[in-house]
């Protein structure tokens, strides 16, 4: 396995960090470990991707009248 070495850390960063390892039942550096693999396992955003499909979906839904969404909120509460 290899090792990483990161350096100036803000010490409110590494508090939270340790109270998080503490919620957790974990080491420090478990806590840091898991945080790394999830965040590295997770597969990147495409926002170029996301940005074309939401415009796709403006151009989709142009001069329809919708309703203001808090009455559709409102519609489904009830």
């Amino acid at each position: 396995m290899a090792q990483i070495i990161v350096r100036k850390i803000e010490k409110k960063v590494v508090d939270r960090l340790k109270q998080r390892a503490r919620s957790n039942g974990r080491s420090l550096e478990a806590e840091v470990r898991t945080i790394l693999s999830e965040t590295a396992s997770k597969p990147q955003i495409d926002w170029e991707a996301a940005r074309k499909r939401v415009e796709a979906m403006h151009e989709m839904l142009k001069g329809r009248d919708l309703p203001p969404s808090i009455d559709l909120i409102r519609e489904e509460r009830e």
